[in-house]
């Protein structure tokens, strides 16, 4: 056993119960298929009585319409509950690890990258007001701040508890070899974020980045034994995400307090830079991901 990884072994389990690779197999479709079902059911639902709602879902250019889009992961983790209960005969608290000592870890991890996330604002490349179009009414920014956040938490709660949660566990429990439920965990995250529509290059570098996210993740779990510092750092990377930066009606920007012009943010992940598959945009973003690695194995030695 990794030495650093120890509180690992009892996180895992309950997952050494029923941790046929045949089973996996069976839950992580259950899980995709409850999932689209679930979508299928409210694409339906919408189109029929308010097409107009479902283009605003899936764009979530809108404070409510994201709400609602993150708020829809709920789908997801109830998928996961449900598979985790038929399947392996195991609830919530078996994939979470202890609620005590996943709140006091969550604390201890996500104080020091919020800490860390505002410094990086103030360090170049700044940013002119100039360049931005839209600045949302602070007021009503703020009196929605409540609800943004939890729908961010509700969003990236989901894909802990299945990817940190049900599939590392269940993996680990299959291959004791850290680097074997590492890589594999998190194969399948970084393939979750592939957008087909963003063309090859984008889509592979949004991969990779979702993949090295996640290995932070699954690292920060197996030295834990619980999903606290996971979420911690999932968390604090999306409301980021969400609530600072966007575009005039651009996807997912309902939150944002800045909005650039329509189509001045699509250099984040893009053939520019290194070749046509890398960038220095991208390298600058794993940079900033190793840091706020390296502040969460700070906040949980404290």
């Amino acid at each position: 056993m990794h030495e650093p990884y120890a509180p690992h072994e009892s996180y895992i389990a309950p997952a050494r119960r029923r941790s046929m690779l045949p089973l996996v197999i069976l839950g992580l479709a259950g899980i995709e298929l409850f999932h689209r079902v679930s979508y299928d059911l409210l694409d339906v639902l919408l189109r029929e009585d308010a097409p107009e709602a479902l283009d605003a879902f899936y764009l979530g250019a809108t404070p409510l319409s994201l709400a609602a889009q993150l708020f829809s992961f709920v789908f997801l983790a109830m998928g996961v509950l449900l598979v985790a209960r038929l399947i392996h005969h195991r609830g919530l608290a078996s994939l979470t690890g202890p609620w005590g000592k996943l709140v006091s870890q969550f604390r201890a991890v996500f104080v020091p990258l919020l800490i860390l996330l505002l410094a990086l604002e103030f360090l170049p490349p700044w940013w002119s007001l100039s360049t931005v179009a839209e600045v949302r009414n602070l007021t009503s920014w703020t009196a929605f701040l409540p609800i943004a956040c939890l729908a961010v938490f509700v969003q990236i709660g989901a894909e802990e508890l299945m990817y940190r949660g049900y599939l590392q566990q269940q993996l680990a429990a299959l291959f004791p070899h850290p680097a074997a439920w590492l890589i594999l965990t998190n194969m399948v995250f970084g393939l979750a974020h592939w957008n087909v529509a963003a063309g090859g290059a984008a889509s592979f570098q949004y991969a990779l980045w979702a993949f090295f996210m996640g290995l932070c993740a699954s690292d920060l779990t197996a030295r834990s034994g619980t999903l606290g510092p996971a979420i911690a750092f999932h968390l604090a990377n999306n409301l980021f995400a969400f609530l600072l930066y966007g575009e005039v009606g651009g996807y997912s920007s309902g939150f944002a307090l800045f909005l650039f012009p329509s189509g001045s943010m699509g250099g984040a992940f893009e053939d520019q830079g290194v070749s046509s598959y890398l960038s220095w945009q991208l390298l600058a973003e794993l940079i900033i991901l190793l840091l706020m690695w390296l502040a969460a194995r700070i906040g949980l030695k404290r």
